[in-house]
């Protein structure tokens, strides 16, 4: 939990970015963003609370620990939630987010890596139903 709210902790001053976003930012530049946005909020924290949180986002960022990978999977689990249900309402033009999400690898092990593919997976089958429908 204290990784997911590290990462969100950052969005919170920048927001998520949009993967438009990507044609305009390298994956550095967002990251140094994301990282002095980090900073700045920290920074009225004390030294050793400060040192802590940087240490849960690093962890983030870098994918290091279980609760890291899950977090990230629970970030794209989440957007695809919401990319779902805007394509549910009939807006279109939503591919890019989909991209990839099948070969998607989270380095999660055992029951974790089972129930984050079987949760895309369920995704998918849900977009697939979507697309069935309209043609």
């Amino acid at each position: 939990m204290r990784v997911a709210l590290m990462h969100d902790w950052a969005e919170a001053r920048l927001g998520d970015m949009p993967r438009t976003g990507s044609v305009y930012f390298s994956a550095d530049e967002r990251r140094r963003a994301e990282r002095a946005a980090f900073d700045d909020m920290a920074r009225g924290l004390g030294a050793a609370l400060a040192t802590r949180y940087s240490a849960l986002h690093e962890d983030y960022e870098e994918r290091r620990s279980l609760e890291a990978r899950l977090v990230k999977a629970a970030d794209i689990i989440d957007l695809l939630t919401q990319v779902l249900a805007f394509e549910r309402a009939g807006v279109r033009g939503l591919d890019e987010f989909w991209e990839g999400v099948a070969e998607r690898e989270f380095h999660l092990d055992g029951v974790a890596g089972e129930v984050v593919d079987e949760v895309l997976k369920s995704l998918l089958d849900a977009r697939h139903e979507i697309r069935k429908e309209e043609h």
